[in-house]
């Protein structure tokens, strides 16, 4: 029991925690000085999420592909990259799981399914590794690169989906094969048929899995041990230019596996599109509010997803506009990168905590 005291009273959950309190209500003055009631707001947000099994589970479908680009963006931030590329490496995986899933029809589907997600981890990984090679082998700097790559991403999938996918008369690929589908339908049932699917599963295996590897085995040691110092890795002979590589596919395949998720589990196909649909991006910041943990970038997808789909609501509900819940997540990023405000607030509690030890 001391221990899980002792975890709760740590700064590694506290200041996340009242980054997101400061967030809430900076949103909330927003609010009243926009002439709006903020209690009347957030009321409304949290019912449409809660408030029935369907918006739940919609809410559970949004998140899901947020887990994957937060875990993908983490994973590499442990090994001291900056995988802005993950928009790109979505979308890579996304085509390369539709492409599976519309031409190797007639596969079983304890087979093309799990061929078709494969695919689009393998496809997502290539991509990021490109990234990673440029970067271990020529000292190009990945943000620029992982840029470059999601505008190549976003029109090469939608040149393959023009060229061999589409649907004649429509601006969109033909049906994935319903071998190929991820979707659980007596779960939809169970939640009021929302597009809940084995996706989400998938995705907090891969949030345990993530944290033994990183944690528990002496490949993960050696990444973080890259991202710490990678001058001091090499010195003690790890492969340092191996390990870039090795860190951005696996976190590329994190990021195609989302992309994956959104085509087999939930639209069973994948348009062409005008521009990115930011899954990618919105990843950097679950994982910022996350502090780069696996377990943090579950609840950091959880309170994104919550706050994201329960905006609608607070529009519809209240007549707040939603993008004030971009300024509240945007606000709950800022505290959560400017500690020092957020300690400030907390000096305070600190200080009690500091007088109550000594006596």
């Amino acid at each position: 029991m001391s221990k899980v005291l002792k975890w709760f009273t740590r700064d590694s959950f506290i200041l996340p925690i009242v980054a997101i309190l400061m967030g809430l209500i900076l949103g909330g003055i927003v609010m009243l000085i926009g002439g709006y009631n903020p209690i009347e707001a957030y009321g409304a947000l949290f019912k449409k999420v809660f408030g029935d099994m369907y918006n739940f589970g919609e809410a559970v479908r949004e998140m899901t592909p947020l887990i994957m680009t937060g875990l993908a963006f983490a994973f590499a931030s442990r090994a001291g990259l900056f995988n802005i590329g993950g928009e790109g490496q979505f979308l890579v995986g996304m085509t390369a799981a539709t492409f599976v899933g519309v031409k190797f029809a007639g596969l079983p589907i304890y087979i093309h399914a799990p061929l078709a997600l494969i695919a689009g981890a393998v496809f997502g990984g290539l991509w990021a590794a490109i990234a990673g090679y440029l970067k271990a082998a020529r000292g190009v700097n990945e943000v620029i690169s992982s840029i470059m790559l999601n505008w190549i991403g976003l029109y090469l999938a939608n040149l393959i989906v023009r060229q061999f996918l589409l649907l004649q008369g429509e601006n969109r690929s033909v049906d994935i094969s319903e071998s190929a589908s991820i979707s659980l339908t007596w779960l939809s049932e169970l939640m009021g048929n929302s597009r809940v699917h084995l996706g989400t599963l998938i995705a907090l295996v891969m949030a345990v899995l993530f944290y033994i590897y990183m944690w528990k085995t002496k490949q993960g040691y050696e990444i973080r041990a890259v991202g710490y110092n990678p001058n001091a890795a090499e010195y003690a002979g790890m492969h340092v230019n191996r390990n870039i590589v090795k860190a951005m596919f696996i976190s590329g395949m994190l990021a195609g596996l989302g992309g994956a998720f959104q085509v087999l589990g939930v639209f069973q196909y994948q348009t062409v599109m005008s521009g990115s649909p930011g899954t990618g991006f919105d990843g950097i910041a679950v994982a910022l509010i996350g502090l780069n943990h696996p377990f943090g970038v579950l609840l950091g997808a959880l309170l994104f997803g919550t706050l994201t789909y329960g905006s609608a609501g607070m529009s519809f509900a209240a007549d707040v506009p939603p993008e004030i819940i971009r300024i509240v997540i945007g606000s709950i990023i800022f505290f959560i990168a400017a500690q020092g405000i957020v300690r400030w607030v907390l000096k305070p509690f600190y200080s009690k905590r500091k007088k109550e030890k000594v006596l």
